[in-house]
């Protein structure tokens, strides 16, 4: 018999070798119709998998992530099946889960296009309805090679040389046989409706050096009913595309001149950015943060010192070399090394700490073309970085001021969903951090510590973990339900020691100060690209790049236009005029969709009475106004906006 704890801390016995079904299935059988996955010992299985030892046990129903992932890599397996009836010769390469569905990137003997998407759907559906069971098999490595040498497929082959014998299964469905490590549903049956999103190129393994691949996406649910609602949502992103958004509202623009990746900030962008930016600022003084600027570039051996060379070189652009024989520089792709010059600008007391450094740096990484994507995947953006070097008393404290910070900010800007996301380190490949076992030991007792402390809701993931430090993720959802990261905290032992930076303690002897890297933002350009799509370009009155304008009826106001929006301005109202030769409907259409908060329509009777007549977005006509009655109207909606924001 083997004991088997559930989350209550409920302790049943079972035979050695009963499935999570069996277990499930003696609790109730609807609870095993409705499970989809069970954790064994914090690890995801299949849940008709034997377990053979004494068990922590968790059984995990569509609600739940685990469950959702489980669904959708078993999707990507009726995918590959159907594909590979459609399509004789197909080769595959991965077919991941991903946050709302998964895809399969594959190698096909002819193309496959969006108008094919159809066919493989209702192929899919065929396969579904038949219930292929899917069976999982343990093979030796050799096993495994031979049987991809067969079929020519040379990308599973490589992914099998990268594997260690011992540890390699194959899942079968039907047909269709995949190296898998799983886990997978029982059966294809749960899998009630099918859509098929998308066909984009990908390629082998992310290096645009390999071949570029097909990579289907899609997304799969156990009812017709959820596939509706995710299609009807899927259109009002489309609507809320912060692309879209960002060249109707006039806010950046991208140029094959300038390079992909490279966001240009028109007026009205930069005056939202330079609004975000001011409200950080205002936060960051209170909290005592010192404002530094340092160079786009630095010396190589800045970033070999701090590690950055050795783990993000392939991710960086090349090195910049100058004249001099042997001097190279890089574009910065991080802010803490000069950070840490910064600090070692002079001797450091007990007494100094902590030291809190702030600064809004633009930092550069050569992402793949493949991988770009508006302002949420960039090669050139700016952090809202800040890097905290205290004493060992003080990290915990310093760590959750941090956290009122990121709370503050999402409380601002209406960020209510969100998990904190505990990032740490895979411990089975602890080869790719830097750094003692003790100090990091150290730093993720310190983020857990201080997130029980100030009552967070957190998950925790492993492998998650920045190569010198583990963090503190925060995961918004915005007002679609899509899940982003956003503000990050983390904890750094290795930088400190790798820069030799000390102070004096009250023993007179020489210390190692602890630092945090902190951003709130994440990045500014892909904080508003989640912010544009979470508010669909309505902002905030105290936020949106032009709180008001000003439409003359006729050409006739112009100047009357003109001399309102001085007055709105002088009161610092963002006021704009719009004197297009267009009827005065059009510019109250034209401007409606431009999302400002405030229409003012000036003629002939406004002109007279020294007015305008006031149209509030989304609220309708509120009558006749003097400027400086309107000043003091939007004044006190935006004081009302910050109240409820203290509140």
């Amino acid at each position: 018999m083997i004991k088997i704890t559930f989350p209550d801390g409920n302790i049943r016995e079972y035979p050695a070798g009963t499935t999570a079904y069996q277990i499930a299935q003696s609790i109730s059988p609807r609870l095993a119709q409705d499970i989809l996955a069970a954790s064994v010992n914090g690890k995801v299985t299949d849940v008709n998998l034997p377990i053979t030892k004494d068990a922590d046990i968790r059984l995990h129903k569509w609600e739940d992530q685990e469950a959702k992932r489980t669904f959708w890599h078993t999707s990507s397996h009726l995918l590959a099946a159907a594909l590979e009836e459609l399509y004789p010769g197909i080769k595959f390469g991965i077919g991941p889960s991903i946050e709302n569905g998964f895809y399969y990137d594959v190698d096909a003997p002819e193309p496959i296009t969006e108008g094919d998407l159809k066919k493989i759907e209702e192929k899919m559906m065929e396969l579904a309805r038949s219930k292929q069971p899917l069976c999982r098999r343990e093979v030796s490595k050799g096993e495994a090679l031979k049987s991809y040498i067969e079929k020519g497929d040379e990308y599973k082959q490589e992914l099998i040389r990268d594997l260690e014998d011992g540890t390699i299964t194959f899942y079968t469905n039907g047909n269709f046989t995949d190296l898998c490590r799983g886990p997978h549903l029982p059966d294809t049956g749960a899998i009630k409706a099918i859509k098929l999103t998308s066909v984009a190129g990908a390629y082998w393994r992310g290096n645009e050096n390999n071949k570029m691949l097909t990579r289907v996406y899609g997304i799969t649910f156990p009812k017709k009913s959820m596939l509706d609602e995710y299609l009807v949502m899927l259109e009002e992103a489309k609507k809320r595309d912060h692309r879209k958004l960002g060249k109707e509202l006039e806010l950046f623009a991208f140029s094959q001149r300038v390079g992909q990746g490279l966001p240009l900030w028109l007026p009205k962008g930069a005056a939202l950015r330079e609004r975000l930016e001011n409200f950080l600022r205002g936060v960051q003084k209170q909290y005592g943060y010192l404002q530094v600027i340092t160079p786009h570039i630095g010396a190589k051996e800045l970033y070999v010192t701090s590690g950055h060379y050795a783990k993000y070189g392939a991710d960086s652009f090349q090195p910049i070399h100058t004249p001099v024989e042997g001097e190279e520089f890089l574009l910065k792709p991080m802010n803490c090394p000069h950070h840490c010059e910064i600090y070692k600008t002079k001797p450091r007391s007990y007494k100094d700490l902590p030291l809190r450094l702030a600064e809004f740096g633009t930092v550069y990484r050569y992402e793949q073309s493949g991988e770009l994507h508006g302002l949420t995947r960039v090669r050139g953006f700016t952090q809202d970085d800040a890097h905290i070097f205290c004493r060992a008393d003080q990290l915990k404290e310093e760590f959750k001021k941090v956290i009122d910070i990121v709370l503050y900010i999402f409380k601002t800007l209406s960020f209510e969903n969100f998990t904190a996301q505990i990032s740490l380190r895979d411990p089975q490949n602890k080869e790719k951090y830097i750094g003692s076992e003790e100090n990091w030991e150290k730093a993720e007792s310190a983020i857990i510590e201080a997130t029980a402390e100030k009552g967070l809701d957190t998950v925790v993931e492993l492998g998650e973990a920045a190569f010198y430090g583990p963090k503190l993720d925060f995961m918004v959802r915005d007002a679609l339900g899509r899940k982003w990261q956003l503000g990050t905290i983390q904890v750094d032992y290795n930088l400190p020691e790798r820069f030799d930076l000390t102070y004096t303690g009250a023993d007179n002897q020489p210390h190692r100060p602890i630092m945090i890297h902190r951003a709130p933002f994440g990045s500014m350009e892909r904080f508003v690209a989640v912010l544009l799509e979470h508010t669909g370009g309505k902002f905030p009155l105290w936020l949106s790049p032009e709180q008001a304008v000003v439409l003359p009826i006729s050409e006739k106001y112009n100047d009357y236009a003109e001399k309102v929006s001085e007055i709105l301005n002088n009161s610092d109202i963002r006021t704009q005029v719009d004197d297009r030769n267009e009827k005065i409907g059009r510019k109250i259409r034209d401007n409606e969709l431009k999302r400002i908060p405030f229409l003012l329509i000036v003629g002939e009777k406004e002109e007279a009475q020294g007015t305008v007549s006031v149209r509030v977005q989304r609220e309708g006509d509120r009558g006749a106004m003097t400027p400086d009655d309107f000043a003091r109207l939007v004044k006190e909606r935006v004081a009302a906006e910050v109240e409820q924001i203290k509140q």
